[in-house]
């Protein structure tokens, strides 16, 4: 069972201290696609877990979870907006990225990054195995059907991504559950490999748009049925988390104030 946090400002300092006090050294082959070298090493935690309530006041929100902002609203525009975009616009604003523009050169192929969040929400219709592929609407239709289904998931990790066979960089974002009990609709987020200095606080706030943005949605749809719903509670599940070993003394800045 995810440890339960009262906010996302004490998830953040207990899991810098996780990875600062108990990470372990490890070096894999490459990291987003591309090859690393010995001065790359890590320092990583398995499988660490948490669940924490997410509130509908936005100044709160980000006030708790401190994203990167503007960068974070933006991009999250571009993931609720329906297009299938590839590259999109926001990740020349992202802040690392302007750090080190030579991500291009082993992010994309031709003009196209490997995969987007916005064709993963959004693919292009086509058909899957049997059936045409879903988007991120056709969740929210199912829960307009059936609010309490155990079936309302969004997949970022799609069959072409098994084995890495296109050599390429693949989604760290496994996908995301959406589940009402009660008078609450939570969400859970299954993610493999997450950077906690780059996107681990990007990931909860943009995890947490896309509960309210589905919530908001679903309150169009069917009045009757969702005005008296509430966010719930935002359960991450991650595989590895991570940083580079270099950048382990930059984690106390995230516990030592609290």
């Amino acid at each position: 069972m995810a440890q339960v946090f009262g906010k996302f400002s004490d998830v953040t300092s207990d899991f810098a201290k996780r990875l600062h006090d108990h990470g372990y050294e490890i070096k894999t082959e490459k990291w987003q696609g591309k090859e690393i070298t010995d001065t790359h090493a890590m320092i990583e935690i398995l499988n660490p877990s948490f669940s924490c309530p997410v509130v509908e006041d936005l100044d709160e929100l980000k006030k708790e979870i401190k994203p990167n902002l503007p960068w974070a609203d933006d991009h999250f525009q571009e993931r609720v907006g329906r297009e299938p975009l590839n590259p999109g616009n926001e990740y020349k604003n992202w802040p690392y990225y302007k750090h080190n523009p030579e991500n291009d050169k082993f992010r994309t192929e031709g003009k196209k990054f490997t995969h987007s969040y916005m064709e993963r929400i959004w693919p292009p219709e086509t058909m899957g195995i049997r059936y045409e592929y879903g988007n991120f609407d056709d969740v929210i239709n199912l829960l307009v059907k059936e609010p309490f289904t155990r079936q309302a998931f969004l997949p970022i990790w799609f069959p072409e991504d098994t084995g890495v066979k296109h050599g390429g960089r693949v989604p760290c974002s496994l996908g995301y559950w959406f589940i009402r009990r009660g008078k609450w609709l939570h969400i859970n987020y299954y993610i493999r490999s997450c950077d906690f200095i780059r996107h681990f606080r990007d990931d909860i706030y943009l995890t947490s748009r896309k509960l309210l943005w589905a919530l908001d949605e679903l309150r169009k749809k069917d009045p009757e049925t969702w005005n008296d719903v509430e966010p719930g509670f935002l359960t991450m599940y991650i595989g590895s988390l991570h940083c580079f070993k270099l950048e382990k003394s930059t984690l106390k800045s995230h516990f030592q104030k609290h």
